[in-house]
């Protein structure tokens, strides 16, 4: 198993890269309680579930009202109360011959349980902005774009700095979905190589895994961009170092699509004002975002621990049916709130 983590410092990228291994370690033999059983035998004991036909892996049946399998109890977030849903979906173990489609989205740490479920629910808000802002029209994915010196935050300012001083190029947009918690995607590419297609790289076309991308989110727009851009970077040395064995070989030759070459003539912006709200302490900021989730009617909010409480740090699936997900190896690729908006709803 490999590791990644990102930070502005050194300390901050290490403890990231330890919390994403911890993750790993325990959801691929998560510490929960299962129960087998049916949806229709668990609704008639009184049991609220949800079979997650969203999640269904491609080629994989649903699963069927009085079919058994083992369920996990979660926590819907924005109610209180517990509710099932298939281990199947929580696990992270590619060995399985599983029914669900198996993916860390969702998938967090934290010092404690609140902090890592606050964590699991920005990523699932990240994902469903980013997949949003995918389906758009290009012309309206491109007029995001947001300089980053406009934040006037400092740390901010040093990052792109230093991305400026490699010969990087940056481009920055602002993604934010209508669940209203600031989302940004950050773009790394080589320089000048992608400001001018005249410009050929080294006596060659650039390479796609040359550009990178990051995703962030966070109740203040400041943090969310900073996750953004060092993602973004954390994806180029990813390619780099090599250190991944899940990359096909082929992907390292393939030239960069004309639409990300035009993602780096985008012209930046100003940041939009910072919302009204102002991040207060975790458990004020983790109801900000559940709340904003909400007023959108996203019907639930679900997590799952999977670490042994006596743990000192916890690990935790969050899984929101109603809000997109990443591309993935599921039957169902888009979700409602992606298809109306690619057909302008």
């Amino acid at each position: 198993m490999i590791a990644q983590g990102k930070g502005l410092t050194d300390i901050d990228a290490k403890v990231s890269t330890v919390m994403e291994a911890l993750e790993r370690a325990v959801a691929g033999e998560p510490f929960v309680d299962r129960f087998r059983g049916s949806a229709s035998g668990l609704r008639a004991m009184g049991y609220e579930i949800d079979r997650l036909d969203c999640l269904i892996a491609i080629h994989k049946p649903e699963l069927g009202p009085d079919e058994e399998t083992d369920w996990v109890a979660g926590i819907d977030l924005l109610t209180g109360e517990q509710i099932y849903i298939p281990f199947e979906a929580v696990v992270l173990d590619r060995t399985r011959d599983a029914r669900y489609w198996m993916s860390s989205d969702g998938l967090a740490s934290g010092n404690n349980l609140e902090e890592a479920i606050f964590h699991g629910v920005l990523e699932r808000i990240e994902r469903d902005a980013h997949v949003l802002w995918q389906v758009g029209a290009e012309a309206d994915r491109y007029a995001g774009c947001v300089d980053p010196c406009g934040f006037q935050d400092r740390a901010l300012n040093e990052l792109v700095g230093k991305i400026e001083a490699s010969g990087l190029a940056l481009r920055l947009f602002d993604i934010t979905s209508d669940i209203a918690i600031p989302c940004f995607t950050a773009m790394l590419g080589p320089g000048d190589s992608v400001l001018d297609p005249r410009h050929r790289h080294g006596g060659r076309d650039i390479r796609l895994v040359e550009v990178t991308g990051g995703t962030g989110a966070h109740p203040s727009p400041v943090r969310a961009a900073i996750r953004a851009v060092t993602e973004a970077a954390q994806s180029r040395l990813t390619y780099i170092s090599g250190a991944r064995d899940d990359i096909s070989p082929a992907t390292f030759t393939r030239s960069l699509p004309p639409l990300l070459r035009r993602a780096f003539k985008a012209v930046p912006g100003s940041p939009r004002p910072a919302p009204e709200h102002r991040p207060g302490d975790l458990a004020q900021m983790l109801q900000h975002v559940l709340e904003a989730l909400r007023t959108k009617g996203i019907g639930s909010v679900i997590a799952v621990r999977l670490s042994e409480d006596t743990l000192p740090f916890s690990v935790v699936k969050v899984v929101i049916p109603a809000l997109e997900n990443p591309e993935g190896e599921r039957a169902r690729q888009l979700g409602t709130r992606a298809l109306a908006r690619a057909i302008g709803f």
